[in-house]
């Protein structure tokens, strides 16, 4: 439900017209800022997820990719602001304790499926599917995040954070396949 409380917000502001964006804090940049790509990709990330979870995950997965998304916005907002204005405003921020949540769902889900011996293909269900497109785009927001931290100061967790997310939905996806008896696809190389 949608709160109708407070002041009403405009969809369109025409402040970006001419090509630039406002980062929290009040820095006006350029829409091909890096920055401005690096929490877009973020983004584009959160609504992959999403499509994922309408895919037909179990409570479980669903649920744990519910605030995963939270996260995903909060580490958006890190990213989406002034680096010298991060400690002034009040945003909740992704820390170790976060990545180690990861980690600990990597192992939970991992437990139950066969070990690797070989690379697999992305595929297999729909949720799998889904999840392995979740994947590729948490690691295309991780390059451009790495790329940012090259140029400007990015928290090192919040790149910890996106690599276990990616190692994450990887794990996911298999599990997804799992579930409902549909085998990886294997990766055996091509005849030549």
């Amino acid at each position: 439900m949608v709160d109708t409380h407070g002041p009403i917000m405009k969809i369109y502001t025409r402040t970006g017209d001419t090509g630039e964006t406002g980062l929290f804090g009040g820095q006006r940049v350029s829409k091909a800022d890096m920055r401005v790509a690096a929490y877009g990709d973020v983004d584009e990330l959160n609504s992959v997820i999403g499509v994922a979870r309408a895919a037909g995950l179990d409570a479980t997965v669903d649920g744990l990719l519910a605030r995963v998304q939270l996260e995903l916005f909060d580490l958006g907002a890190e990213l989406a602001t002034v680096p010298e204005k991060l400690d002034k405003l009040d945003l909740p921020r992704i820390e170790e304790e976060e990545v180690e949540r990861l980690e600990t769902a990597i192992d939970r889900f991992e437990a139950d499926l066969a070990p690797l011996k070989t690379f697999i293909l992305p595929g297999g269900c729909a949720a799998a599917a889904q999840l392995h497109v979740a994947r590729c785009t948490c690691r295309r927001a991780e390059r451009g995040v790495v790329a940012l931290a090259a140029h400007s100061a990015v928290r090192p967790e919040v790149i910890h954070y996106l690599n276990r997310l990616s190692d994450l939905l990887f794990t996911l996806a298999r599990h997804a396949n799992h579930r409902v008896g549909v085998a990886d696809v294997p990766w055996l190389g091509r005849d030549r």
